[in-house]
């Protein structure tokens, strides 16, 4: 079943949707509510939905602005609900890709066939990311490793430490500087020797590390997005999202569902 969430302001509009509609017929389930933005989009990144039907407006942040903070980081179809006076911002909407855009009072009848359009995107859309992960072989689960993991038995006794360092510690916050004292170098040389014989920076090659980690949890099938960031040492799960992204050019959610295939 599709994975549902009504981001709506009027509570009996947002309880009338949920429990009035035949979302069984649908091949629905609503996994969540919201009724601001702010909470919308962190109902998106607990539950990543596969369709989500927003008010337009909405307090403290609304449904536009919501759209445009998640959707370069999850992949849903938004159906849009609007009034009549709304039509400029529901414009707006429909320039940010939504699939449809429905006026209130919603009609049973139009919701289902949003429904259906909204499913059809989401299928076409998960088909094409995971042909798109395949074409590029990353099935292998090796697309950090090449350079990324390196024969460090040919590395220096000092840059062996340091990646030992990384490996027992990357799901915490670590920097070179923690490395200083242990080794009794200064971060200047202990950054040109490791970039010297691994070609990456510290920094760098700590975040492919963990972007790796990251891989592997994903291939067992548990833990959401942000979780899994928490896990392996990324506090902020935008930024996971946008490393990501660097060194993969694919989305985690992309990753998480070919997976699930």
């Amino acid at each position: 079943m599709f994975k549902v969430l009504i981001a709506e302001d009027e509570e009996m509009i947002r309880k009338g949707l949920r429990y009035t509609f035949d979302w069984n017929k649908a091949d629905c389930i609503v996994v969540g509510e919201a009724c601001n933005g702010i909470e919308g989009i962190e109902k998106i990144k607990e539950l990543d939905p596969d369709i989500l039907i927003v008010d337009i407006n909405m307090p403290i942040m609304n449904g536009i602005t919501m759209i445009q903070n998640s959707k370069e980081e999850f992949s849903y179809s938004a159906i849009v609900l609007s009034g009549y006076d709304e039509f400029d911002l529901a414009k707006q909407a429909i320039h940010l890709g939504v699939m449809e855009y429905l006026l209130k009072p919603v009609d049973n009848n139009q919701l289902f066939e949003a429904l259906e359009k909204a499913k059809k995107q989401i299928i076409k859309s998960k088909y094409y990311k995971i042909s798109e992960i395949k074409s590029r072989e990353l099935i292998k689960f090796d697309v950090l490793q090449g350079d990324f993991i390196r024969d460090v038995h040919k590395s220096s006794k000092c840059v062996s430490q340091m990646v030992d360092y990384v490996k027992e510690s990357y799901h915490k916050k670590i920097s070179i500087q923690d490395l200083v004292d242990i080794l009794c170098m200064s971060s200047t040389h202990l950054n040109q020797k490791f970039k010297q014989e691994t070609s990456f920076t510290f920094n760098d090659y700590v975040n492919r590390y963990r972007i790796n980690m990251a891989i592997n949890i994903m291939k067992t099938g548990k833990g959401k997005i942000y979780t899994i960031a928490m896990d392996v040492g990324f506090k902020d799960y935008r930024y996971f999202i946008n490393v990501f992204k660097k060194y993969t050019n694919c989305l985690p959610s992309d990753f998480i569902e070919y997976f699930r295939e």
